[in-house]
């Protein structure tokens, strides 16, 4: 699906909600939502349970919860605006 700038977050011992988070960025609205459809359907072929997704409807920030791992899916802007990576490598 080619999604931008992907990485990966240890965030174990700093939340108590997920281990890790991935973060990557899509180049457009329809792209981040296609990107978690993706992503979606090739963890329920895996198995894995997703138990939740939000921010669909608009596209700018598609966070799917697999439980272990939280995937945020961000337009650009978006994740220069809120710096995920910044915020959790503290």
């Amino acid at each position: 699906m080619k999604g931008r700038d992907i990485i990966t977050l240890d965030v174990r011992g700093k939340s108590s909600v997920t281990d890790f988070m991935i973060v990557c960025s899509g180049t457009s609205n329809r792209h981040t939502r296609s990107i978690a459809d993706y992503i979606a359907a090739e963890v329920k072929k895996a198995g894995i349970e997703t138990l939740g997704i939000e921010g669909q409807g608009s596209g700018e920030w598609v966070l799917l919860d697999l439980d272990d791992v939280v995937v945020h899916v961000m337009l650009e802007e978006s994740r220069n605006f809120y710096q995920l990576e910044k915020l959790w490598s503290a």
